[in-house]
């Protein structure tokens, strides 16, 4: 991992001249780059998670399921951690590097970097901002609102979040949509938000048959 906080770091130097541009191509490749690696074992891993995909998978690798999970999670971690330490270099430089420094899809990669981290009630306000400013899209703000509420044990906004958490009772129910607050009118506010599905909708791309948990149900 040090060697690739290294490597990191080497690419954020090499593209300091360019930092007054109004688009930077250098910083743009450099975030391609931790894009690629922070989903460099994730498809993996969701084979791993999902029932009739995940024996194909393991018969190919020639690991058991629990061997593997642990494998794959902590290569892709130590990748984490290193996109971490990069992406924070860059806001103390940059801000957060939106769309008018290095372009769009690219735009989102320090989101989804932060999104798979451990700091993101750190830089909540710095995401508010850039999607204020339509430097990240309002929906990537929002999902990672939901997020930092699920993680609170609070309800969340706009539905984006799913858990297998056990329920109150103890209940095992598998994947569920994180609770809501005021579900009724939470497709109104999926789509202020830009989102492109209903929750329902969503909820079904993700393998989950949707439906109304409250929150004293999961606390």
């Amino acid at each position: 991992m040090k060697n690739l906080i290294i490597a990191l770091t080497l690419l954020l130097i090499a593209g300091s001249s360019f930092a007054q541009q109004k688009f930077n191509p250098v910083l743009k490749k450099q975030l391609d780059s931790v894009l690629a690696l922070d989903q460099k074992y994730r498809d993996t891993l969701t084979w791993l998670m999902t029932p009739g995909k995940s024996d194909s998978v393991l018969k190919a690798i020639s690991m058991s399921s629990g061997r593997a999970m642990s494998h794959y999670w902590g290569l892709q971690n130590r990748i984490d951690s290193a996109n971490v330490v990069f992406v924070e270099q860059l806001f103390k430089k940059y801000s957060y590097p939106g769309k008018t420094l290095v372009g769009e899809p690219t735009n989102e990669a320090a989101w989804y970097v932060i999104q798979h981290s451990p700091k993101i009630n750190q830089y909540m306000p710095l995401m508010k901002t850039a999607a204020e400013n339509k430097e990240l899209p309002f929906r990537l703000y929002a999902m990672m609102l939901d997020r930092q509420l699920m993680n609170e044990g609070k309800e969340q906004i706009y539905g984006s979040q799913a858990t297998s958490k056990p329920l109150r009772n103890g209940q095992k129910v598998g994947y569920y949509v994180w609770p809501i607050k005021d579900a009724a009118t939470v497709n109104e506010r999926r789509k202020q938000a830009g989102f492109d599905q209903t929750v329902e909708e969503n909820a079904k791309r993700l393998g989950i048959d949707y439906k109304v948990v409250k929150i004293e149900d999961v606390k």
